[in-house]
């Protein structure tokens, strides 16, 4: 499946680009229409940067190219070329907190809400179960919303999920227990398995374990490890220590003197943190600034 936006050109009032110092030496496109494409199956993914001609092929589950986000007259983010990996861990990191992975408007009239859901799962910062629900209708949401799953298969579903989010044999004699009951770390695992119970293609983590003590932190990351042979995932965390340990690659962002974010650098983790590419990078890693 191909989800593809021609996102809308910046307003003629945007302010002219301001390139900062440290700009990216690659990966990012100087030039060339705001064009987000999201693959979500299929090998060999190339990502070509416009201005340079240079020819990338990846095994991505998801390409960013050209992108750049307004609000308003100010642009937020600035020319992002990103591939995400199939099958492995991306951390973003870097001292915005304001990072999109696709730029898709979801409010946008013509992107269907309940399609985009069915290849994204979203986990947030604090775990966030519907309060009314109970754990196994937290589970049931999406399915229901979407209508993929038979009534009589859902209970399957639902345990399935709870499975692989490593949390059915701690709910399945309460499964009709209000979810919010559950502790800090079992309601962000209720989330997960609410996530993978449609089945999506990538999920995305912002700062997953941030609201969440040490014991039910390395559960997560834990996680993680065994849930990326099935998923594509993406994290937004902003400890380092997170991010090396629980990553295959590395997503630096930073901010411009004009105050739009900007791709940095993007390589193998092991990179990132030893031997960067960028002495920005270096210095945010090590905790120079940030």
């Amino acid at each position: 499946m191909t989800l593809q936006i021609d996102a809308p050109p910046p307003p003629e009032a945007a302010p002219p680009e301001a390139v900062p110092p440290e700009a990216p030496e690659s990966g990012a496109s100087e030039s060339g229409p705001a064009l987000v494409t999201t693959y979500l199956r299929g090998p060999d993914v190339q990502l070509a940067p416009a201005a340079r001609g240079e020819r990338r092929e990846v095994d991505a589950a998801v390409v960013v190219s050209g992108l750049n986000v307004y609000y308003g007259s100010f642009r937020a983010i600035r020319d992002i070329g990103l591939s995400i990996r199939r099958h492995a861990v991306t951390a973003i990191i870097g001292p915005s907190v304001s990072i999109l992975l696709d730029g898709i408007d979801i409010v946008a009239p013509d992107v269907d809400p309940v399609q985009l859901r069915r290849v994204v799962g979203m986990v947030f910062q604090r775990p966030n179960p519907f309060p009314t629900m109970s754990i196994h209708d937290n589970v049931a949401a999406g399915l229901r919303l979407t209508g993929r799953v038979a009534k009589a298969e859902l209970d399957a579903v639902v345990e399935r999920s709870l499975r692989r989010a490593a949390l059915w044999d701690e709910v399945k004699d309460k499964l009709r227990a209000n979810g919010t009951s559950l502790s800090g770390g079992q309601q962000q695992r209720l989330c997960i398995a609410r996530a993978l119970a449609v089945d999506p293609e990538v999920i995305l983590m912002d700062e997953p374990a941030s609201a969440l003590d040490p014991v039910a932190t390395l559960r997560i990351e834990q996680l993680m490890a065994e849930l990326r042979a099935s998923y594509t995932i993406v994290i937004v965390t902003h400890n380092m220590q997170q991010a090396a340990r629980v990553s295959d690659e590395t997503a630096f962002f930073t901010m411009g003197e004009d105050r739009a974010g900007y791709l940095v650098e993007q390589g193998p983790t092991s990179q990132i943190f030893t031997n960067p590419k960028h002495q920005l990078t270096e210095d945010y890693v090590s905790g120079r600034f940030g």
